[in-house]
């Protein structure tokens, strides 16, 4: 059963990534930039917020953001650490939780960037509130989204696309798994409505 709306929604309050943010140069390692840049929020192709953003990222393991959204402005540490091939990856660290994360979240109705756990049981993301059916069919639609983006294929002729040439076999059987696990988990409710329809006639 999907779980009743008593939660506040994730995904209908405000997200800054941080790899979203650096891909797009919002924010740049090694750099300081004390002049506010942009950021913005869409909703149906409609600006729901907007935010100035200042940054230092010039230290080696340490920096931080100041993210301006209206009469609020807060102050975003973040860290460096090693990456195992090489190259640093930064991080968030929650203002509240004190702990690394790449993701910060301000839901409806709150004043500030959190990460997920800040927030506890009074959220939950889009999915969660979700018929078993309907996860299903949102896991297998974003499953073969992916690959079709990575393999430049169209989404529209293909249920479950071909490898992409670059992937690897283990990551992509690790997708196809999954998809088939939701297959799987419609099929059960496939043959449940039938049982009930005959049960019905």
């Amino acid at each position: 059963m999907p779980r009743p709306r008593q939660r506040a929604c994730l995904e209908s309050g405000l997200k800054i990534d941080l790899n979203w943010l650096i891909r797009r140069r919002i924010i740049v390692p090694g750099c300081r930039f004390e002049r506010p840049r942009q950021l913005s929020w869409s909703k149906d192709d409609e600006e729901v917020a907007s935010a100035e953003i200042m940054f230092d990222l010039q230290g080696q393991d340490h920096g931080y953001i100041d993210i301006k959204i209206g009469s609020l402005t807060q102050h975003i540490h973040l860290v460096a650490r090693p990456r195992h091939f090489g190259g640093r990856q930064w991080f968030f660290v929650c203002p509240y939780l004190h702990r690394r994360c790449m993701v910060l979240w301000m839901p409806p109705e709150a004043r500030d960037f959190g990460c997920r756990q800040r927030w506890g049981r009074s959220v939950a993301y889009n999915s969660q509130f979700l018929h078993r059916d309907d996860r299903a069919h949102r896991g297998k639609a974003k499953i073969s989204s992916r690959l079709c983006s990575i393999g430049g294929l169209d989404r529209d002729e293909w249920e479950f696309p071909p490898k992409p040439k670059w992937m690897r076999w283990k990551t992509y059987h690790r997708a196809e798994e999954k998809f088939d696990r939701y297959e799987s988990i419609l099929d059960q409710g496939s043959i449940a409505l039938a049982a009930k329809l005959v049960g019905i006639m």
